[in-house]
């Protein structure tokens, strides 16, 4: 995510003002699946701590990792932050009650890598939460140009680094997105140890974003 650096300030001061209202639902997915609790809740590529409230208004203390120095610069005032990589997280081993994932896994080529370091830090029992955008209606293939219809073209099957996106106002089409089909995305969580609970969609009228909860075995 070291891409980000460039557009940290943009990122910050253009892009996130436009989400504020939160037309994703990412909020209400996060409170659906994370719900209330207490502890340390790590958030894999934390970019800008815009999530830090949503988790703190959960009860949680949000703590946060990312790949982008210049990201950290403007999450730093909102929770503490380490520059680190999610493929090699700097935490001891089964110490973490829950840890999350929000609109970060297209920045991650080896997210498969991600799932078995979050499953890797989680206590027994541990709590993981996925959002992110939902791999059957985003992405190169998706064009979203009209609110009432996603228009599918060929693509979705295909899995690597594409830097297309249906418009050129947004985040994807300056730091791209790796994409993995629905099936790919749900095996790689399996195959991390932990099991699926339950799982959300946000966004209307086509879902935008699909969310899950799983546990630590």
């Amino acid at each position: 995510m070291t891409g980000y650096d460039a557009i940290a300030d943009w990122y910050e001061t253009t892009f996130l003002p436009g989400w504020r209202d939160d037309p994703l639902e990412i909020g209400l997915v996060l409170r659906d699946l994370l719900g209330p609790g207490s502890g340390p809740c790590l958030e894999l590529g934390c970019g800008t701590g815009a999530h830090a409230g949503r988790i703190r208004d959960l009860g949680r203390t949000p703590l946060g990792v990312d790949l982008s120095a210049g990201m950290l610069r403007h999450a730093s005032p909102r929770l503490p932050v380490v520059r680190g990589d999610a493929e090699a997280l700097p935490i001891a081993t089964g110490s973490l009650p829950t840890v999350v994932s929000v609109m970060v896994h297209t920045d991650m080529p080896d997210y498969p890598a991600v799932l078995r370091e979050a499953a890797r830090v989680l206590a027994p029992g541990g709590v993981f939460v996925h959002i992110g955008v939902h791999p059957c209606f985003c992405g190169g293939f998706a064009d979203r140009a009209d609110e009432r219809a996603v228009v599918l073209r060929p693509g979705y099957r295909e899995t690597g680094r594409t830097t297309k996106s249906w418009t050129d106002r947004g985040l994807r089409d300056k730091v791209g997105a790796t994409h993995r089909p629905l099936p790919a995305l749900l095996h790689a969580v399996l195959d991390a140890g932990l099991v699926f609970e339950r799982f959300a969609e946000g966004g209307s009228p086509t879902p935008t974003v699909l969310g899950w909860r799983a546990v630590r075995r």
